[in-house]
């Protein structure tokens, strides 16, 4: 049986490799991200309520919701937490325990191995249009990468641009570099073969378009733009990513190129961030519902 958000929530850990680099990514959205763990500990963060028994009758509503599943919350959890368990390859349950304050990156070199850069295209691509699928089924939207950009551009805040800004930094200017997006550009003229890739074997049946992987280029081409300004306003380099990474992982300058196959097997941040998006949306709504 599927946990229920509240467990969710509850479970989400306070301190992790996760939420220490979620953290560290925060000068490109300052104050935009806040460890919101423990569900009822969210609902007074976000409605401001404070007495207990109107906590709990926001949280019961909270789990109603949750639990009608043609609301979409449930889909949208399991896009999250998929979308990052196909990205784990090495070491994951230990490296996703609590760290301390310095974490020496250098014995794992030898188990990793960075990914070439067409697989990694292909994995951002994959990412966004699951961000897509599960934004369209929280908000009862028909799926519509037009739709999703200019959401993305007027209406993401909190958790959800957390999100893709760690999307920008992880999967887009550590593995590629600062030019990911007209890399990825170019790869896009080359029709991949997706059919083997794990992320797109979970999501593709939720995309109802028959060319699938055009519905997935379309996605990436509309926001683009936002991406790239995303990380030109922010001046994102490798080097000053890592940078802000440096208090607690230990890389060499010249292996830059491992930290982004290190981040990617050792983190969940899309199922950290999207569990707490999916409880925003909830006690929101429930909130509205009971007052």
């Amino acid at each position: 049986m599927a946990k229920s958000i509240v467990d969710l929530v509850d479970n989400l850990p306070a301190d992790n490799i996760t939420v220490k680099v979620l953290k560290a990514l925060d000068f490109i959205v300052p104050g935009e991200w806040e460890n919101l763990v423990g569900f009822d500990n969210a609902i007074s963060q976000i409605t401001g309520e404070t007495k207990p028994k109107k906590i709990k009758k926001i949280r019961k509503q909270a789990e109603k919701l949750y639990d009608d599943k043609e609301n979409g919350y449930q889909t949208a959890v399991w896009i999250y937490q998929t979308l990052d368990t196909t990205d784990k390859a090495v070491g994951a349950a230990a490296l996703a325990n609590k760290i301390g304050n310095s974490f020496s990156f250098i014995p794992f070199l030898k188990e990793l191995t960075p990914k070439a850069d067409t697989l990694q295209s292909i994995d951002l691509k994959i990412k966004l249009v699951a961000e897509l699928i599960a934004y369209s089924k929280l908000n009862g939207l028909t799926l519509s990468p037009q739709k999703f950009a200019a959401s993305l551009r007027e209406n993401y805040q909190n958790e959800a641009l957390m999100r893709m800004v760690a999307l920008v930094c992880i999967d887009g200017v550590l593995p590629l570099g600062t030019n990911f997006v007209p890399k990825i550009e170019n790869d896009i003229t080359q029709r991949e073969n997706l059919e083997n890739n794990p992320a797109f074997s979970a999501v593709s049946k939720l995309i109802p378009s028959s060319d699938k992987t055009g519905f997935i280029n379309d996605s990436f081409k509309a926001v683009d733009e936002w991406m790239a300004k995303l990380t030109d306003s922010a001046g994102l380099t490798r080097e000053s990513i890592a940078s802000h990474l440096s208090n607690f992982i230990d890389i060499a300058d010249d292996k830059l190129d491992y930290l982004a196959a290190f981040l990617d097997t050792s983190t969940n941040y899309f199922e950290h961030t999207g569990i707490q998006t999916v409880a925003r949306k909830l006690i929101k709504e429930a909130y509205k519902e009971i007052d």
